[in-house]
């Protein structure tokens, strides 16, 4: 995600369908909101799960939130260390953070620099969390172009934590980040000895340079991946690159090959994050049109735009292919001061269905059905009318029968879905969630 609320924006065709300053929902309830407080006074992030904590990231650093009570969390600690945009992943008793701003130093002291220094830092940055209300930082990986967001995946053994971290934006003038930067930068994590981390692996995904980019529609040139998610039990990853989305054999983890690769050169702007549902039969791909900054939920932006692409994962003698299925986006108007694009999400643990619950920014929340991958469908939503918050929401996760996210300006909150919709996701126990690291629901 890159916050960019300048530039243009479309203007509003209708009334919105939350006026200003109010508050709606349908099949979910707001439950409660936890305050940005202390010295984490930055943009909220990307949410992780572990036992009965979430670990919420925010460009100051991290909070620790207690779900003991799982209608009000308690924040228990504050880990401040700027450094956007602090996504964070937990594995065991690991942390993981991305940096992806040129700092001083990779000390959580640091102050910003520019690019241009070839002194600057930016990377990955892991934590013991054996004590979660004690992190303890343990060690730092520099990474080429940075750390904008990483996605974990462990050995076939269980002794070792891949981390494959994502950035783009190449530039020249960057002594760390040069042209074209087509690869993904993969380090290794030895689980019971975090401290001997090591970048292990810069593999190029794209040879030919991927997608050149269109500044007509804003399609961005892909240069590295945005956002990568890995499914280990298939040995699968996909990822969202900017210009192309790909699908990836991470059977040997240090080596990712490309298996299928598809590119929309009508609809999608920007390939922004990926989720598999939960049989790797298809992949919910997120087009994040106008960097986060963009109102395209008014009615005069097409319905194809600032969307999720839905696409299927198709098996021939060939191998696994990416078949396009369809579009989806909310249904909502908003008015023409409220960013809102698709952004991040998970599944809900629901056997026999595919239903993810999905952040869209100043757009709200969604829950959407796409069993049918031709046909999805809305069936909740919860939406803050133009005034309420200065970005929305940046992500929203389903974890041990509740929803949680994760807001840019006002916090933590917590949702509870209609038993109609999410019943039998409220029997499953999870002990872990990264939505970047899937991992099967179910028998």
């Amino acid at each position: 995600m890159a916050v960019a609320f300048a530039g243009p924006v479309a203007a509003s065709a209708a009334e919105p369908d939350v006026p200003p300053g109010e508050i709606a929902s349908s099949n979910m309830t707001h439950l409660s909101n936890q305050p940005k407080n202390g010295a984490l006074q930055g943009t909220g992030s990307d949410i992780a799960f572990q036992g009965k904590y979430a670990f919420a990231g925010n460009y100051d650093g991290f909070t620790v939130y207690d779900l003991t009570d799982k209608e009000n969390p308690e924040q228990v600690v504050q880990v401040y260390c700027p450094g956007s945009q602090n996504d964070v992943s937990v594995y065991k008793n690991i942390l993981v953070l991305s940096t992806d701003s040129s700092r001083s130093d990779d000390s959580c002291a640091s102050t910003s620099l520019p690019a241009t220094e070839k002194s600057a830092w930016e990377g990955i940055k892991i934590w013991d969390i054996s004590n979660p209300l004690a992190p303890e930082y343990v060690k730092s990986i520099e990474t080429y172009c940075g750390s904008h967001t990483h996605s974990l995946a462990p050995s076939k053994d269980g002794r070792d934590l891949y981390a494959y971290v994502s950035s783009y934006s190449p530039n020249a003038t960057f002594p760390d980040c040069q042209p074209p930067h087509d690869i993904v930068s993969i380090v290794k994590i030895p689980v019971k000895q975090p401290t001997s981390a090591a970048l292990v692996a810069t593999p190029n995904l794209f040879p030919d340079g991927g997608y050149p980019g269109d500044p007509a529609r804003r399609a961005s040139t892909t240069s590295g991946c945005h956002d990568i998610t890995t499914y280990a039990k298939y040995d699968l990853a996909a990822g969202a690159c900017m210009g192309d989305g790909i699908l990836m054999d991470i059977s040997n983890r240090e080596r990712p090959k490309v298996i299928s690769r598809v590119r929309d050169t009508v609809n999608f702007a920007f390939w922004h994050s990926a989720s598999f549902n939960n049989d790797a039969t298809k992949v919910v791909f997120t087009d994040e049109l106008g960097g986060g900054g963009l109102a395209t939920c008014t009615g005069e932006y097409a319905p194809e735009l600032g969307a999720n692409g839905i696409y299927d994962i198709e098996r021939s003698r060939y191998g696994k292919k990416l078949e396009f299925a369809s579009y989806y986006k909310i249904p909502r108007i908003n008015t023409a001061n409220e960013n809102c694009v698709a952004h991040n999400g998970s599944l809900i643990p629901v056997e026999g269905k595919d239903l993810m619950v999905q952040s869209w920014y100043q757009g709200g929340v969604s829950v959407f059905d796409f069993t049918d991958s031709d046909n999805p469908v809305e069936v909740a939503w919860f939406d803050r009318g133009e005034g309420l918050s200065g970005g929305g929401t940046w992500s929203t996760y389903y974890y041990n029968g509740y929803a949680y996210s994760n807001d840019l300006s006002i916090g933590f909150d917590t949702f509870d879905i209609d038993d109609s919709i999410d019943g039998p996701a409220e029997q499953v126990r999870q002990y872990s969630l990264n939505p970047q690291m899937q991992t099967s629901f179910g028998h």
